[in-house]
């Protein structure tokens, strides 16, 4: 299986937003900031605090929104030469190669430890922190299909 593919800026941004989303210690962390904020609320509309404590929470569950939603997304994608190369992938049975003018990299499966879908995505795992994006632009649904359950097969689905 072999597919070429450039990346969108816009496509891109959504992947990293998703991926920073679905990281356990950051849902946590709003989680965290916003039953705080709910509690502060609720206290002080009983009047048992001042307004500073809901307005602290309010102020750091923003700040959180604007820096993994905007600030992160976007100082990554600039830093990257990544996205604003083409390539080509081969999904081969014993390991996946990946082209581009410069050169080529052959990843063997066991190197990836999980992938997730996502609605412009396959994001393919080397570490929870660390992982390749493969665009489903260019790929028709007999394509991702086939693609689908070759990485269950094998990549463990998180």
């Amino acid at each position: 299986m072999r597919l070429s593919f450039t990346y969108d800026k816009k496509k891109v941004m959504q992947a990293l937003r998703y991926h920073f989303i679905s990281q356990p210690e950051i849902r946590i962390l709003l989680i965290m900031i916003i039953v705080f904020d709910i509690i502060a609320a609720i206290l002080y509309y009983l009047d048992k605090i001042r307004p500073e404590p809901f307005l602290l929470g309010s102020a750091i569950w923003f700040f959180f929104i604007i820096s993994f939603w905007y600030l992160l997304p976007y100082n990554i994608y600039k830093r990257s030469a990544t996205f604003k190369e083409s390539f080509i992938i081969t999904f081969q049975d014993k390991y996946v190669m990946l082209q581009n003018p410069n050169g080529f990299v052959e990843w063997n499966w066991n190197q990836f430890t999980k992938f997730i879908e996502s609605p412009n995505f396959f994001h393919l795992y080397f570490s929870s922190k660390s992982f390749f994006l493969v665009p489903k632009d260019n790929m028709n649904d007999d394509f991702k299909y086939e693609l689908r359950v070759l990485l269950n097969n094998k990549i463990k689905k998180s």
